[in-house]
């Protein structure tokens, strides 16, 4: 089998603007979800209504002032209304436009809430999907980040190129054409022209920014990612009186942050100015032609006001234009990182057409296992272990031989390089991970809770537990007392990652809610080593009742706690070097005894 490459960072992964655009398109027109198209359908219909009404909002104008200045009025209807009446229109007009506008948004927010929630859950559950490697190998800080700009990113994208781009360039070609055909060729070029320059340089300029803004955004992401390391870390900063040098570190990051954002500002500067100037050199070069015609008897003063209005009118979203510009632009480079998420591979995956893991008696079996984090450095080199059913095994070995590996391939964390893992003769690659997942039990060496009750926590073991089993499991783990003490109770909150529980108590949680799970086999990784010896010896008493009736892989640094298990295996080096129960090993005063003799010693200077 080949071997498991290192994940690449999302960003590598960062796809080109198109891509993105093909990839976001969908969830406009969904072919799953006809209510969608509709809403889109009448949302466009919505949009189509306000411009018209906006291009012809200034002929009402127009038409008022030249009532004004008592200039002759073409049509019946606008001598019966009279100027009042005129400039009553016009504000209805103006609000007209306005109205259709805000009904438009109301009808897409669905069409863009849907669709920004349905892919933050498609995030979220493929980084779920992705292997322990990964995760481990990302900064929690910065992934968390790259997701939340890119959901974001989601809803922007989706509502401005429906909404901002295509209306816009249908708004300058209807002002186009009325400035056209009201007026002669100059007006039009001038127009087209300054459109065309203001065009340019916003897409220049701002492909320049998007740069600087890439860096800031890198900058962010690392100030952040130190910021939630620091706080998760919270203890550690307190043991070593880092509060200074955590806080020296941040400002280091924010430093950076704040050169990367006044380039930015400067920038941003920048451009605003030179749009600014695009925009009145054009305005000012129509208004002297309109002027010099109202001079020459050849327009009206309404001409004259007219053509002022769809100039400004013009302006307003060409300035938007800019903003939209840029922010597609900062969208496209956000959500490329986030769909580089989504292309991130799994590293471990079901195999075709696979059935779920059907456990009926609990036999495990690591043949001739060959792994390595590393293909550089392995770290397994052809283990060979079987539990047999209701067995306990305990593994032990100095640090770095291998013994945790053994727990994560079992659980199918990762994919050995060569050998199989079986359970009840079926390879755990041929199974659905899921499936094996729900079969096996880990109490690892240190229990991390969420953030909730102690009843939550418990629960999760089992999600569809009645109270009743929940409490069951509590005492079962004998840490229902400790919670009935408690003034709230099963609902009282544990804290970030349970750090207002002691450790013991924290490992009773994770036992209870692995009692609850009621796996066949279960694997104790090192689940007492971070206690004080009472606490391990209190506890050990419960590992020992949950451990009856099931097929036990038992991980171990404390040789005292392993001395019951049915069979114990030295590994060291990637190889197995010793077997047998704790008497045949004592016996043969080989590697096991001596790690035995060297903690008893240890254990009696400590004393």
């Amino acid at each position: 089998m080949r071997a498991p490459q290192d994940p690449q960072p999302a960003s590598e992964f960062s796809a080109s603007g198109l891509s993105v655009i093909r990839r976001v398109a969908p969830y406009l027109w969904p072919e799953d979800k006809p209510w969608v198209k509709r809403r889109v359908v009448l949302a466009l219909s919505m949009l189509v209504f306000a411009k018209v009404i906006a291009v012809g909002t200034p002929f009402l104008y127009k038409v008022a002032v030249d009532a004004l200045a008592g200039e002759a009025v073409d049509a019946a209807w606008m001598m019966a209304l009279g100027a009042v009446g005129l400039t009553i229109a016009y504000g209805m007009a103006r609000a007209m436009t306005v109205g259709f506008q805000q009904l438009r948004d109301v009808i897409f927010a669905a069409v863009g809430q849907g669709a920004l929630r349905q892919l933050a859950l498609q995030t979220f559950t493929h980084i779920h999907r992705l292997s322990l490697r990964y995760h481990i190998t990302r900064k929690t800080g910065g992934l968390s980040r790259i997701i939340e700009r890119g959901v974001k990113g989601v809803d922007f994208l989706l509502r401005f190129l429906l909404f901002s781009i295509g209306p816009l360039l249908l708004e300058l070609l209807m002002i186009a054409g009325v400035l056209f055909v009201l007026f002669d060729a100059w007006y039009l070029v001038i127009v087209v022209g300054t459109i065309a320059i203001y065009v340019w340089f916003t897409f220049a300029v701002t492909e320049w920014r998007v740069k600087i803004r890439k860096v800031m955004n890198e900058q962010d992401t690392d100030a952040n990612q130190k910021a939630i390391d620091s706080l998760l870390n919270f203890e550690t900063v307190k043991y070593f009186g880092a509060e200074a040098r955590e806080a020296a570190r941040y400002d280091s990051a924010m430093e950076r942050y704040e050169a990367a954002a006044l380039k930015t500002s400067y920038s941003l500067a920048f451009l605003n100015f030179g749009q600014s100037l695009i925009i009145t050199s054009g305005l000012v070069g129509v208004m002297v032609l309109a002027a010099v015609g109202v001079q020459n008897g050849a327009l009206t003063v309404g001409d004259f006001v007219m053509v002022n209005a769809y100039m400004i009118q013009i302006t307003m979203p060409l300035n938007f234009l800019g903003t939209v510009y840029r922010e597609i632009r900062q969208a496209l480079v956000d959500m490329g990182e986030m769909f580089g998420l989504l292309e991130q591979p799994a590293e471990v995956q079901d195999a075709p057409g696979a059935a779920d893991l059907d456990v009926s008696a609990g036999d495990v079996r690591f043949d001739d296992i060959h792994f390595g984090y590393d293909a550089a450095r392995p770290i397994l080199k052809g283990v060979s272990l079987h539990v047999r059913p209701g067995q306990t095994v305990a593994i032990v070995g100095p640090s770095g031989s291998g013994k945790s590996t053994m727990g994560r391939l079992l659980f199918r964390f990762y994919d050995v390089t060569g050998g199989a893992v079986r359970i009840d003769a079926q390879d755990v690659r041929d199974v659905t991970q899921a499936s094996v997942h729900a079969r096996i039990g880990i109490v690892p060496q240190d229990t991390v809770l969420f953030n909730d009750t102690l009843y939550y926590n418990i629960a999760y073991g089992r999600p569809d537990a009645t109270r009743a089993e929940v409490v069951e499991a509590a005492r079962a783990a004998k840490i229902d007392g400790f919670i009935e003490s408690l003034p709230d109770g099963y609902d009282t909150q544990v804290g970030e990652r349970g750090l207002k529980l002691s450790g013991g108590e924290k490992q009773r949680v994770g036992i209870a809610r692995t009692l609850l799970k009621d796996p066949p086999i279960l694997v104790l990784d090192e689940a007492t080593s971070a206690l004080d010896t009472e606490t391990e010896r209190e506890i050990q008493s419960e590992l020992r009742e949950m451990s009856a009736g099931r097929s036990v892989i038992m991980i171990a640094h404390r040789l005292s706690t392993v001395v019951d298990a049915d069979m114990i295996v030295v590994l060291e080096g990637g190889v197995i070097v010793e077997s047998g129960t704790y008497k045949e090993l004592i016996t043969q005063d080989g590697r096991f005894a001596q790690m035995w003799s060297k903690q008893q010693s240890e254990a009696e200077t400590a004393a």
